[in-house]
């Protein structure tokens, strides 16, 4: 395997890979995992040669930090669907829009793309116990892949804010879960407590490893676009470790000389969670974590996130923005993208149609973009609130004419898109 360090994102101390860190001991600043690539990135089947290595996040294996291939934790994670949303095109009046469907992943979001390569490092490093904190998503993903290797698993999760299909999942893979009473952020202070004991290994985004599964979205797209990028990239932003993933994986494209430009990046927070839409907008360089965070976008519920600073970055340094959306915009667009596109994501996933349907009207997005969004986990995931706010079925009897009678009595016009907005 090739070579690899930490960086600090803050002072710059370097700290050689072997070394079990989540944060920088000098300064406390987050981790960056810095490669020292040699001439085996070129057996990276780009564009090529899927039937011998398919599209998926160990596709590109020599750009993950990963000592024994042989040895990895995975479901098949990644190689997730990129669809091209005509009918959004057309409304919108936009050239290309597409949604990257990571709610195809094995626990139905972009989490298990981490924890592919978090949990084969907790195995690499002879962890017993892995442990998180989770709003949801991440305590799912966690608690199957940590079954999969044979590892107990311990999730902290707010109680009475996580949607309970994603509850349900944690406690099916055998997870032992613990609801805090308190926020996602409180349940992040005692994870970390706790890992500074040796026997619990922590995942939260904090660890370096588990953006470096997150980041090969990025390699997907551009092989998905045929070698193209996007000409901007729309992401839900919560603890904000994912649009730092993007960040980096269309970074490392440019630098591989496979790209001249990056995308322009826009971060879409829930408006009752948006400390970095609030940092960007005032141009600050800092920023308050709200303490009391409320969104029906449960996943990105948070209102300290730790990967605030490279998420400033990542817009700043792309000529895009941080962006809020309310919640009555989110599942909007929500019901907006499952009917129009087939396509149903969990809330927070529709946070970047729901900007982008702003967007569009107020004729921020050029008539020749092309626009990625990402839906980051499937709609599936928290299925209470649309049960909540829809039309429930109408009962009839088991007779053919009731059924027409009925479906003659609520016929209803056609609903265009303008008209949601």
């Amino acid at each position: 395997m090739r070579g690899y360090r930490f960086r600090c994102i803050g002072c710059g101390r370097e700290y050689p890979g072997s070394s079990r860190l989540y944060t920088c001991p000098s300064c406390g600043d987050l981790l960056d995992v810095v490669y020292e690539l040699g001439d085996e990135v070129s057996e990276i089947p780009w564009l090529k040669d899927y039937d011998l290595r398919p599209l998926g996040v160990w596709r590109y294996r020599e750009l993950l930090p990963v000592e024994d291939y042989g040895e990895i934790v995975s479901m098949d994670e990644g190689g997730t669907r990129l669809l091209r949303c005509r009918n959004l095109e057309r409304e919108l009046e936009v050239g290309e829009i597409y949604v990257k469907c990571e709610g195809d992943n094995p626990t139905g979001s972009f989490k298990d793309r981490g924890m592919t390569v978090g949990v084969t490092k907790a195995v690499e490093v002879g962890a017993k116990t892995t442990v998180c904190a989770s709003t949801g998503n991440t305590s799912s993903s966690l608690a199957a892949y940590s079954a999969r290797a044979g590892l107990e698993c311990v999730v902290l999760v707010p109680a009475g804010k996580i949607a309970l299909g994603k509850l349900s999942q944690a406690m099916a893979h055998g997870a032992r879960v613990l609801a805090v009473r308190g926020g996602f952020d409180d349940c992040l202070r005692i994870v970390k407590a706790l890992s500074r004991d040796e026997r619990f290994y922590l995942l939260n985004s904090i660890n370096p490893f588990r953006l470096e599964g997150q980041k090969t979205a990025a390699y997907e797209i551009y092989e998905q676009l045929s070698g193209a990028i996007p000409d901007r990239l729309i992401i839900p932003v919560g603890n904000a470790g994912n649009i730092v993933a993007y960040w980096k994986g269309f970074r490392d494209l440019r630098n591989l000389g496979l790209i001249d430009d990056l995308p322009r990046f826009v971060g879409v927070q829930a408006e009752g969670a948006a400390p970095i839409y609030k940092a960007f907008i005032e141009g600050a360089d800092e920023f308050e974590p709200i303490r009391d965070v409320e969104t029906a976008a449960t996943a990105i519920r948070i209102g300290n996130p730790v990967n605030w600073k490279r998420a400033l970055r990542a817009v700043r340094e792309t000529g895009g923005l941080m962006a809020a959306v309310s919640d009555e915009e989110i599942l909007r667009a929500q019901r907006i993208l499952a009917s129009r596109e087939g396509i149903f994501t969990e809330p927070a996933g529709a946070a970047p149609i729901a900007f982008l349907i702003k967007a569009a009207e107020e004729g921020l997005i050029a008539r020749d973009e092309r626009v990625v969004c990402v839906a980051t986990g499937h709609g599936l995931k928290d299925p209470d609130i649309i049960i909540k706010t829809s039309e429930k079925p109408v009962e009839v009897g088991a007779d053919l004419n009731q059924v027409l009678r009925s479906l003659s009595s609520r016929r209803k016009p056609f609903k265009a898109l303008g008209a949601y907005l």
